[in-house]
């Protein structure tokens, strides 16, 4: 496996926006992203994680670990116990809702080492199309909750957005009564 070097908010590549990948999707390109969905699993090991020095990820964009290029893997269960295993490459969001959502205990991201205390308002659902690596094909995720807010920041990382971007600096525990707070 793979121990990635993780590029911080220090680093430009994580502000710029990243360039669609081409097709046929280059063989190097499906193996970085197979050993980023690697990295995730292991860096869910507490053990694994603490033995190698790394921090646990749900998601990781190509930015952060210095590609300037539009893919990110995902790794998670949902609190219904829903795997989400994905390698998206040129990921687009073809829908939102109006709703708004947001974590109740704030964001974190690898990409961020000191975490910044704050809400984030993101959709509360959306629908992302994109080529998945591990399947081999064009999927169409329709998303709710956590799974759409983990999915959008790592779309945000290919924007060169970052979460902390996002908090209001001026009253960064703002709740939106609207907002659904998860």
């Amino acid at each position: 496996m793979k121990l990635f070097k993780i590029y911080t908010n220090d680093d430009e590549v994580v502000h710029q926006r990243a360039s669609e990948v081409p097709f046929p999707i280059p063989e190097e390109t499906r193996k970085t992203i197979i050993d980023m969905v690697e990295y995730l699993k292991n860096s869910q090991d507490d053990e694994f994680a603490k033995k190698n020095g790394i921090r646990p990820g749900v998601g990781i964009a190509a930015p952060q670990i210095g590609i300037s290029e539009r893919f990110y893997a995902i790794y998670f269960d949902d609190e219904n116990d829903k795997h989400y295993e994905y390698g998206l490459v040129n990921p687009k969001i073809i829908s939102s809702s109006v709703k708004k959502a947001y974590l109740k205990s704030g964001e974190g991201c690898l990409s961020v080492p000191k975490d910044m205390p704050g809400y984030v308002y993101r959709y509360f659902r959306i629908t992302i199309k994109g080529y998945d690596v591990l399947t081999d094909q064009e999927v169409t995720l329709k998303l709710s909750g956590y799974p759409a807010i983990v999915f959008q920041h790592e779309y945000d990382h290919l924007d060169g957005v970052l979460y902390t971007d996002k908090i209001d600096k001026k009253n960064p525990f703002f709740e939106d009564p609207e907002a659904v707070g998860i």
